[in-house]
Protein backbone atom coordinates (compact mmCIF):
# COMPACT_ATOMS: atom_id res chain seq x y z
CA UNK A 1 0.00 0.00 0.00
CA UNK A 2 2.98 1.98 0.02
CA UNK A 3 2.11 3.92 -3.28
CA UNK A 4 -0.50 5.85 -1.63
CA UNK A 5 1.05 6.47 1.72
CA UNK A 6 3.06 8.96 3.45
CA UNK A 7 6.35 7.93 4.41
CA UNK A 8 7.59 8.25 8.06
CA UNK A 9 11.43 8.41 7.46
CA UNK A 10 12.32 6.74 11.11
CA UNK A 11 10.72 5.62 15.05
CA UNK A 12 10.80 9.00 15.76
CA UNK A 13 8.77 10.33 13.01
CA UNK A 14 6.29 7.01 13.86
CA UNK A 15 5.52 8.02 16.68
CA UNK A 16 5.12 11.62 15.99
CA UNK A 17 2.67 11.18 12.64
CA UNK A 18 -0.74 9.45 13.97
CA UNK A 19 -1.02 8.07 10.03
CA UNK A 20 1.18 7.70 7.00
CA UNK A 21 -2.29 7.56 4.93
CA UNK A 22 -2.45 10.99 3.12
CA UNK A 23 -6.61 11.14 1.91
CA UNK A 24 -5.45 12.69 -2.25
CA UNK A 25 -8.17 11.91 -5.24
CA UNK A 26 -5.13 8.78 -5.97
CA UNK A 27 -5.78 7.23 -2.12
CA UNK A 28 -9.68 7.63 -2.13
CA UNK A 29 -9.39 6.45 -5.83
CA UNK A 30 -7.49 3.26 -3.90
CA UNK A 31 -9.62 2.63 -1.36
CA UNK A 32 -12.41 3.04 -3.90
CA UNK A 33 -11.01 0.25 -6.18
CA UNK A 34 -12.45 -2.99 -4.62
CA UNK A 35 -14.09 -6.30 -5.54
CA UNK A 36 -16.23 -7.12 -2.94
CA UNK A 37 -16.13 -11.05 -4.46
CA UNK A 38 -12.59 -11.15 -4.27
CA UNK A 39 -12.83 -9.50 -0.92
CA UNK A 40 -15.35 -12.61 0.35
CA UNK A 41 -12.73 -15.38 -0.23
CA UNK A 42 -10.00 -12.76 1.53
CA UNK A 43 -12.32 -12.22 4.36
CA UNK A 44 -12.72 -16.00 5.42
CA UNK A 45 -9.70 -15.69 7.02
CA UNK A 46 -11.06 -13.14 9.26
CA UNK A 47 -14.34 -15.15 10.01
CA UNK A 48 -12.85 -16.30 12.84
CA UNK A 49 -12.58 -13.42 14.67
CA UNK A 50 -15.00 -10.62 13.43
CA UNK A 51 -17.55 -13.64 12.11
CA UNK A 52 -18.71 -14.70 8.99
CA UNK A 53 -21.40 -12.20 8.70
CA UNK A 54 -19.08 -9.33 9.91
CA UNK A 55 -20.75 -9.69 13.23
CA UNK A 56 -18.01 -10.94 16.43
CA UNK A 57 -19.32 -13.19 18.87
CA UNK A 58 -16.56 -12.00 20.97
CA UNK A 59 -17.93 -8.40 22.29
CA UNK A 60 -13.92 -6.91 22.58
CA UNK A 61 -13.72 -7.42 18.88
CA UNK A 62 -15.00 -5.00 16.56
CA UNK A 63 -18.30 -5.96 14.06
CA UNK A 64 -16.80 -4.95 10.49
CA UNK A 65 -20.68 -5.30 8.33
CA UNK A 66 -21.37 -2.08 6.51
CA UNK A 67 -17.94 -0.27 7.95
CA UNK A 68 -17.49 2.42 5.56
CA UNK A 69 -14.67 1.72 3.00
CA UNK A 70 -12.76 4.46 3.66
CA UNK A 71 -12.10 3.79 7.51
CA UNK A 72 -11.70 0.21 7.07
CA UNK A 73 -8.89 1.31 4.37
CA UNK A 74 -7.57 3.66 6.63
CA UNK A 75 -7.63 1.36 9.80
CA UNK A 76 -5.78 -1.59 7.97
CA UNK A 77 -3.19 0.76 6.25
CA UNK A 78 -2.63 1.85 10.30
CA UNK A 79 -2.33 -1.78 11.13
CA UNK A 80 0.16 -2.29 8.23
CA UNK A 81 2.62 0.50 9.26
CA UNK A 82 1.92 0.29 12.99
CA UNK A 83 0.03 3.05 13.53
CA UNK A 84 -2.71 1.74 15.18
CA UNK A 85 -0.95 -0.50 17.44
CA UNK A 86 -2.20 -4.57 17.47
CA UNK A 87 0.77 -7.04 16.96
CA UNK A 88 -2.06 -9.49 16.00
CA UNK A 89 -3.83 -6.99 13.47
CA UNK A 90 -0.05 -5.87 12.01
CA UNK A 91 0.55 -9.54 11.49
CA UNK A 92 -2.22 -10.44 9.59
CA UNK A 93 -2.53 -6.78 7.44
CA UNK A 94 1.27 -6.37 6.23
CA UNK A 95 1.07 -9.33 3.73
CA UNK A 96 -2.21 -7.86 2.05
CA UNK A 97 -1.87 -5.13 -1.05
CA UNK A 98 -3.83 -2.41 -1.47
CA UNK A 99 -5.92 -4.26 -3.39
CA UNK A 100 -6.65 -6.85 -1.53
CA UNK A 101 -7.34 -4.20 1.74
CA UNK A 102 -9.85 -2.92 -1.26
CA UNK A 103 -11.38 -5.62 -1.78
CA UNK A 104 -11.61 -6.70 1.68
CA UNK A 105 -13.29 -2.67 2.29
CA UNK A 106 -15.61 -3.37 -0.35
CA UNK A 107 -16.79 -6.58 0.84
CA UNK A 108 -17.73 -5.68 4.63
CA UNK A 109 -19.13 -2.20 2.98
CA UNK A 110 -21.78 -4.61 1.56
CA UNK A 111 -22.71 -6.80 4.20
CA UNK A 112 -25.98 -5.83 5.93
CA UNK A 113 -26.27 -4.72 9.75
CA UNK A 114 -29.69 -5.98 10.31
CA UNK A 115 -30.10 -9.31 12.40
CA UNK A 116 -29.50 -12.83 10.98
CA UNK A 117 -30.50 -15.44 12.99
CA UNK A 118 -27.41 -17.83 11.21
CA UNK A 119 -25.06 -15.98 13.01
CA UNK A 120 -23.41 -15.73 16.60
CA UNK A 121 -23.48 -11.73 16.90
CA UNK A 122 -22.89 -10.52 20.74
CA UNK A 123 -24.52 -7.40 19.23
CA UNK A 124 -26.68 -5.48 20.46
CA UNK A 125 -25.40 -6.09 24.22
CA UNK A 126 -27.44 -5.47 27.59
CA UNK A 127 -28.95 -1.47 26.98
CA UNK A 128 -27.11 0.86 29.16
CA UNK A 129 -28.72 1.58 32.34
CA UNK A 130 -31.05 5.00 32.77
CA UNK A 131 -28.45 6.97 34.26
CA UNK A 132 -25.67 5.86 31.97
CA UNK A 133 -28.43 6.17 28.85
CA UNK A 134 -28.89 10.00 30.26
CA UNK A 135 -25.42 11.01 30.33
CA UNK A 136 -24.88 9.58 27.09
CA UNK A 137 -27.34 10.80 25.06
CA UNK A 138 -26.58 14.30 25.89
CA UNK A 139 -22.96 13.92 25.19
CA UNK A 140 -23.93 11.98 21.92
CA UNK A 141 -26.31 15.03 21.05
CA UNK A 142 -25.37 18.33 22.75
CA UNK A 143 -21.80 17.71 23.81
CA UNK A 144 -20.12 19.70 26.93
CA UNK A 145 -18.75 22.94 25.36
CA UNK A 146 -17.66 24.05 28.75
CA UNK A 147 -15.48 21.42 28.58
CA UNK A 148 -14.79 21.73 24.65
CA UNK A 149 -16.00 18.48 24.15
CA UNK A 150 -18.59 17.92 20.32
CA UNK A 151 -21.09 15.72 20.44
CA UNK A 152 -20.58 12.33 19.04
CA UNK A 153 -23.13 12.81 16.41
CA UNK A 154 -21.29 15.65 15.06
CA UNK A 155 -18.47 13.48 13.30
CA UNK A 156 -20.20 9.71 13.53
CA UNK A 157 -23.86 11.05 12.55
CA UNK A 158 -27.28 11.54 14.31
CA UNK A 159 -28.25 7.35 13.94
CA UNK A 160 -24.55 6.71 14.57
CA UNK A 161 -23.63 6.15 11.00
CA UNK A 162 -22.04 8.90 8.55
CA UNK A 163 -19.51 8.09 5.19
CA UNK A 164 -16.14 8.45 6.20
CA UNK A 165 -16.25 8.01 9.85
CA UNK A 166 -16.53 4.74 12.04
CA UNK A 167 -20.21 3.58 12.30
CA UNK A 168 -21.15 3.26 15.92
CA UNK A 169 -24.50 1.98 15.03
CA UNK A 170 -23.86 -1.31 15.78
CA UNK A 171 -20.03 -1.91 17.32
CA UNK A 172 -19.59 -3.76 20.59
CA UNK A 173 -19.52 -1.77 23.38
CA UNK A 174 -16.70 -3.69 25.27
CA UNK A 175 -14.83 -2.84 22.17
CA UNK A 176 -15.95 0.65 22.14
CA UNK A 177 -15.24 1.00 25.32
CA UNK A 178 -11.29 -0.09 24.64
CA UNK A 179 -11.10 2.57 22.62
CA UNK A 180 -12.47 5.54 24.36
CA UNK A 181 -9.79 4.31 26.65
CA UNK A 182 -6.85 4.09 24.21
CA UNK A 183 -7.22 7.34 23.18
CA UNK A 184 -7.39 8.76 26.50
CA UNK A 185 -4.36 7.26 27.35
CA UNK A 186 -2.61 7.79 24.45
CA UNK A 187 -2.00 3.90 23.72
CA UNK A 188 -4.53 4.50 20.26
CA UNK A 189 -2.92 7.58 18.38
CA UNK A 190 -3.87 7.07 14.75
CA UNK A 191 -6.75 9.94 14.74
CA UNK A 192 -5.50 12.48 12.74
CA UNK A 193 -5.50 16.10 14.25
CA UNK A 194 -5.79 14.00 17.73
CA UNK A 195 -9.59 14.65 17.80
CA UNK A 196 -10.80 11.10 19.55
CA UNK A 197 -7.79 11.95 22.10
CA UNK A 198 -8.56 15.18 22.81
CA UNK A 199 -12.12 14.28 23.79
CA UNK A 200 -11.99 11.08 25.26
CA UNK A 201 -8.96 12.46 27.16
CA UNK A 202 -11.77 14.99 28.69
CA UNK A 203 -14.34 12.99 29.27
CA UNK A 204 -14.59 11.10 32.50
CA UNK A 205 -14.26 7.40 33.27
CA UNK A 206 -18.03 6.84 33.61
CA UNK A 207 -18.94 9.12 30.52
CA UNK A 208 -16.62 6.96 28.34
CA UNK A 209 -18.30 3.71 30.06
CA UNK A 210 -22.17 5.00 29.15
CA UNK A 211 -21.22 6.38 25.73
CA UNK A 212 -19.63 2.42 24.98
CA UNK A 213 -23.06 1.25 27.20
CA UNK A 214 -25.49 3.17 25.16
CA UNK A 215 -24.10 2.40 21.61
CA UNK A 216 -23.23 -0.90 22.29
CA UNK A 217 -26.68 -1.43 23.49
CA UNK A 218 -27.88 -0.34 19.79
CA UNK A 219 -29.26 3.15 21.11
CA UNK A 220 -27.16 5.01 18.97
CA UNK A 221 -29.24 4.26 15.76
CA UNK A 222 -32.19 6.14 17.11
CA UNK A 223 -32.57 9.61 16.62
CA UNK A 224 -34.71 9.66 19.42
CA UNK A 225 -34.08 10.46 23.34
CA UNK A 226 -36.52 8.17 26.06
CA UNK A 227 -38.43 10.89 28.34
CA UNK A 228 -36.29 9.44 31.22
CA UNK A 229 -32.58 10.81 29.20
CA UNK A 230 -34.08 14.30 28.13
CA UNK A 231 -33.39 15.59 31.91
CA UNK A 232 -35.83 18.42 33.13
CA UNK A 233 -37.87 20.76 31.34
Amino acid sequence: MSVYLVQASSAEALARIPSNVAWTDATIAAAYDGDALRGLLIAKKCDHCHGGEGFSSTASIPNLAAMDRLVMWKQMADFQTGHRNSPMMRMIAVPLTSKDVADLAAYYAMLPSSSDPQDNRSFPGAPASPADAAVAVRLISLGDGTRGIPPCQACHGPVAYVKGAPSLASQNADYLLQQLEGFASGDRANDINEPMRSIASALTGSERHAIAAYYGGGSGRFQWAPPWAQGPR
